[in-house]
């Protein structure tokens, strides 16, 4: 079965491939969010829209950046506060707080237009003083997972995928393409 991954971010789409071993079809949509801290709030949302749209199963994914100084925000919101302040001017917003402590959720939602499957993974960590490394994307400068002293911009791809938060969800979702394959074969 083709899995259409509904999302414009290429990194997003390499890392899930290189995560899940396989070829994933990319389609580019343009689909309104909900504004909600809640990733999977959003992600179901977004997965009713898209499946409208493509009349196919459909992948999609959403990643929660969660500040405990802050009251857990901006969750969901991440890809707005990014797009305004960048990773410097997130710690910048962080500059005299002590509490420098984060979790990132990313959640897959597989929808075949009747079921909502959804797959999360999550890592706690911290955000550095200023952003540090030059790979990776989106707030990947200011998340140093916890046990380590990089952030993901500073990690290989390699690093990064064996331990982050969407392998834990994309190990989830090929669990369960796993279970569905091997029903529709007895």
């Amino acid at each position: 079965m083709p899995i259409y991954f509904v999302t414009s971010n290429k990194n997003k789409v390499r890392e899930a491939e290189e995560i899940l071993g396989k070829k994933l079809k990319n389609v580019k949509l343009d689909i309104p969010e909900i504004q909600s801290l809640n990733v999977e709030e959003v992600i179901k949302e977004k997965a009713k829209k898209a499946y409208c749209k493509i009349k196919n199963p459909v992948l999609l994914e959403d990643t929660g950046f969660y500040i405990e100084s802050l009251n857990n925000f901006p969750g969901a919101l991440i890809k707005w506060m990014l797009g305004t302040l960048g990773n410097q001017g997130i710690c910048s917003i962080l500059k005299d707080e002590k509490n420098r402590k984060v979790t990132v959720k990313t959640c897959f939602c597989l929808y075949n237009g009747r079921n909502f499957n959804i797959f999360t993974g999550s890592l706690k960590g911290t955000i550095p003083k200023t952003p540090k490394g030059e790979t990776g994307f989106g707030w990947d400068p200011i998340f140093i997972p916890d046990g380590y002293e990089k952030s993901f911009a500073e990690m290989t791809s390699e690093e990064k995928n064996a331990i982050s938060m969407r392998k834990i969800a994309l190990e989830k979702l090929r669990q369960f393409l796993i279970a569905k394959a091997r029903k529709r074969r007895r």
